[in-house]
């Protein structure tokens, strides 16, 4: 008699790979941002919904116990508690899943913090496809969700510079904010492009001749490689990062559209109502007729997979970037 042997079973490091493509990366950049900010302002207080640890909250948990509240997994009592903590003055800075904060407490952002034009800082993980789970926790749309929301600023950071530079920015803005989150190790990008962010302002980091990315978030990496394989083949490319989606510098990215170049958007989101659809917006609303191309996730639901694979697929990274533009010239 023989024994079958049993398959080997997978783990999921393959669904959670790091976002990190690169040898740079910073640990925890929010956590720690967040520590020294709250050191130079004793009104900084962090709340997350029992998801400190998968947020990078804990760095700041951990060194201030006393200014952290842990409030279940009830992400509306988030955002309540937020609210309330902004309203006595304090500036909190509230994380969980990207998937949780919108579709879930949707209505206590809006009513109980953006209408009031409270200072509250929501912290989101898990944006756009970071994740290998599937539909349940692939905030995809959590942009299109939130850009018809008054008041509310939408920061989608490239890198660890990003993040590590917007966090007291944040804080000291005086409305709601709502931060997209890179976890865990975060690569260090940015810091070679002289680049400083600024709330509210896009940046060009490279220029090119015949093609130009607008881009945000995760992105923002692939289109510099890209960009950088392009030119290999004598293919100039313009990178312009947008890290604030609402409200988006609408004056730099036309400056830079105006010139003779094919267009493309680049975003972790949905090709509805992110990036591609506010930069077209632009372009009606000041009566300039050019194509833009978006290159972002589908309007579907997601499979699950491991993220090189998913990333492919939807056509993402950063071959099928450089593919894209060359069936395009």
């Amino acid at each position: 008699m023989t024994t079958a042997t049993p398959k080997k079973r997978l783990t999921s490091d393959a669904m959670i790979a790091s976002i990190a493509e690169g040898d740079k990366v910073v640990r925890a950049p929010f956590g720690h941002a967040l520590l020294a900010a709250a050191k130079d302002n004793p009104l900084i207080v962090g709340l997350s919904a029992d998801l400190a640890k998968y947020t990078d909250m804990h760095i700041f948990r951990d060194a201030m116990p006393d200014r952290f509240y842990q409030v279940g997994m009830a992400e509306q009592v988030l955002m309540g508690a937020a609210a309330g903590l902004a309203e006595e003055g304090f500036i909190p800075f509230a994380s969980t899943y990207s998937v949780f904060a919108t579709r879930r407490a949707y209505d206590f952002i809006c009513l109980d913090i953006a209408e009031r034009m409270l200072n509250v800082n929501i912290v989101a993980a898990l944006p756009g496809l970071t994740t290998g789970y599937g539909p349940s926790h692939q905030a995809t749309e959590d942009i299109a969700i939130l850009r018809g929301m008054p008041n509310l600023t939408i920061v989608d950071p490239c890198d660890s510079v990003d993040i590590e530079q917007a966090v007291p920015e944040l804080a000291a803005s005086p409305g709601p904010t709502y931060l997209r989150l890179l976890r865990g190790a975060v690569p260090t990008v940015l810091d070679e492009y002289d680049y400083t962010f600024e709330l509210g302002k896009a940046a060009k980091l490279r220029d090119g001749n015949e093609v130009l990315f607008i881009s945000s978030g995760l992105m923002t990496e692939r289109a510099l490689q890209a960009a950088a394989q392009l030119e290999a083949d004598n293919i100039g490319v313009a990178v312009v990062h947008a890290p604030t989606i609402k409200p988006l510098d609408e004056a730099t990215i036309l400056a830079e559209i105006a010139k003779d170049r094919l267009v493309f958007t680049l975003e972790n989101h949905s090709v509805v109502g992110g990036l591609f659809e506010s930069v077209a917006s632009a372009l009606v609303r000041n009566g300039v007729s050019r194509q833009v191309s978006p290159i972002a996730l589908p309007d579907e639901f997601l499979v699950a997979g491991a993220l090189p694979t998913l990333y492919d697929r939807y056509g993402v990274s950063t071959s099928r970037i450089v593919e894209r533009v060359k069936s395009a010239l």
